[in-house]
Parts: C-alpha cells; structure tokens; sequence
C-alpha cells in the first residue's frame, strides 16, 4: 500500500510538472510592450458582449504584467462615426492593436486600416478581413447555443421557449439557429418563439419581450447583446423561470434563474493576435472561437446546476463531444 501511494505521489508531481512546462512553452515572450486600445459600444460593465472581451484583455495585462501590455478604452460608442474618430486617433498615437469590438465598426475599419499598415485593427463579429492589417474574430455562437438549447428542451415543462433577441443578423442569427437546433433535437414537440427589439441596447424593451414570453407559457427563455440584462431581470421576477445565456457568465445578476451560460475566451483571441504580431503577420486572419479550441466554454451556475440530471449531463456531453469531433455540424440554415 506505502509503495502506491509513493507511485500515486509520483504520477501527480509528473502530471504537474508537464502542465506547468506545457504553460511555459505556449506562454509568449513579450520583449517590449504591446498597447492595445479597445472600442466598446456600452461599458466594460456592461454584463455582457463588451465586459467580456474587456475582462478578456484585462486577463492578458494581468498574465504578462502592466509593463508589457497597456490598455486603453472608449466606452458608449454605439455610433461608427464616433469610434471612427477614436480608432483613427489610438492608432495615430502609435497603439499597437485597436480593437472595434463590433460588427458595426467593419465598414469604418475598411476606410481606416489602409492609413496605418503597421497597426493591427481586430473587429468581431466577423469573419472579412478586407486588408491585410485587419484581425477579423468569429465567435461560432451556434455551437454553444445548441448545447444551451438541449438544455431548454430538456428542461421544459410547458414546451414554449422564448427567444429574446437584439437584430436579425451576425451573432445573433447564429446564436438563435444553434439554440433551436438544440432544442428540437431532444424535444421536437417544443416551440421556440423569438422576438427582437431592433438594437442592442434596449434593456426595457427586452425585458417587456421576456415578459410577454412568460405570460404566452414560455418557462425558458434565452437572448444575447447588451440588453439580455434587462431580460434576464424581468424573469427572475417569476418562480420557476429558467434563462440561458450568451457572451460571458451572466449568473450574478440573477443566481436563481440563469442556469448556465455561453462565455467568450477573449484572452485567448487577444493572445493569439499578439502571438501573429510576433511572427510579422500584422492581420489578415480570420479567428474562430470553437468549442474545439476552447475559445468558446459553457460555463454552469453552481447554485442551478444541479436541476440538470445525471440523464441530462450525459446528453450534454455527448452532444459537445460530437460538435467537437465534427460528428454534429450545426448548419447555419
């Protein structure tokens, strides 16, 4: 028995060792310091799409140390003409990565990367990366929502679930596709009805959508953008209620009503950025957030987890193991 547990003592230390030299190697070794600007259409609290990649840079600063990576933000800059200005002036003061974080800087950072051809200019949604000194970051948000939508159709009582979405196009299409086709798959007698509010930031009329979901049956709800906050509040109002988010854990804001969330590994896309930046490659890169390479996570609220079945987690996990292997392909149509 003492000679096991030496083995087992031994096989963990090994184990360690690895991970820690497996770490260092994928580490970057950042030589002089790399300043990075972020434009944000609401606040880096916002709870969602823009506090997640801002926390996500944040994570890369607090990695490699303020000495190394320097950061700067323009918040409630919904406009493109106004970030405009603020893209064209990070990148005249010499910043070396600016971020638009939205698919509604595309057409601005079209006009403005050509000026500045050593500066990367990074925008997501998005997939075109018109010049080669332009980043271009795809969250695959049809996967995780597939995983989040087995989990309304499982969890279901009445067979309604309700969609609260921002606009009918980019990441909320695809998220929306996902998230039904998830649902049908384990639950194919269930309605998913959507609704959106026409923008991105409307907390009030997202929540009086959440409302009207509940009061037509819906016990499921889902949405993504900015304005889910104001959804996901109006249905922690009612017992029993369940919502699914999108763009990072949203659990905090209401611990019994969000049972898990899809969260967005931002560090990860802004690494890989500084990592071409090192290699000479200044854009031109279209960058995927997968399930398969962990840019994309599911994330469980600690306190609902366990309303999920033994049954359930197992479907899950067959689920995600098979849109990794490619097994599940979730068409977006």
């Amino acid at each position: 028995m003492k000679n096991v547990r030496i083995l087992v003592v031994i096989m963990v230390i090994l184990l360690l060792s690895n991970a820690m030299t497996f770490a260092a190697e994928n580490d970057l070794k950042i030589t002089e310091k790399v300043k990075i600007a972020l434009i944000i259409p609401s606040t880096i609290d916002d709870l969602a799409w823009s506090q997640v990649m801002y926390e996500g840079i944040e994570a890369v600063q607090k990695k490699y140390g303020e000495d190394k990576i320097e950061i700067e933000v323009s918040e409630r800059l919904w406009n493109a003409v106004d970030a405009g200005s603020a893209i064209r002036q990070y990148a005249s003061q010499g910043f070396d990565i600016v971020i638009a974080h939205g698919a509604q800087y595309q057409s601005v950072l079209d006009e403005i990367a050509p000026d500045f051809p050593k500066t990367s200019f990074a925008y997501g949604t998005g997939f075109a990366t018109h010049h080669p000194n332009i980043f271009a970051y795809d969250p695959q948000a049809q996967q995780g929502a597939y995983l989040l939508g087995i989990m309304a159709g499982l969890k279901t009582k009445t067979n309604i679930v309700g969609i609260v979405g921002p606009v009918k196009s980019g990441d909320a299409i695809k998220y929306n596709i996902g998230f039904e086709k998830g649902v049908k798959s384990v639950n194919p007698k269930a309605a998913v009805r959507i609704a959106y509010t026409g923008g991105f930031g409307d907390f009030v009329a997202a929540g009086e959508i959440a409302r009207t979901h509940i009061k037509a049956g819906a016990d499921v709800l889902s949405g993504t953008a900015q304005q889910s906050v104001g959804a996901i509040k109006v249905a922690s109002e009612f017992e029993g209620i369940l919502w699914l988010s999108s763009d990072m854990d949203q659990c905090s804001i209401a611990p019994q009503t969000v049972l898990a969330s899809q969260s967005y590994r931002f560090d990860e896309v802004i690494e890989k950025i500084i990592s071409f930046r090192q290699e000479g490659i200044v854009g031109g890169k279209h960058l995927e957030l997968t399930l398969e390479n962990g840019f994309l996570e599911i994330v469980y609220n600690p306190k609902l987890v366990s309303v999920l079945t033994p049954e359930m987690n197992k479907v899950l996990n067959e689920a995600k193991t098979k849109i990794i292997s490619g097994e599940i392909k979730v068409e977006l149509k």
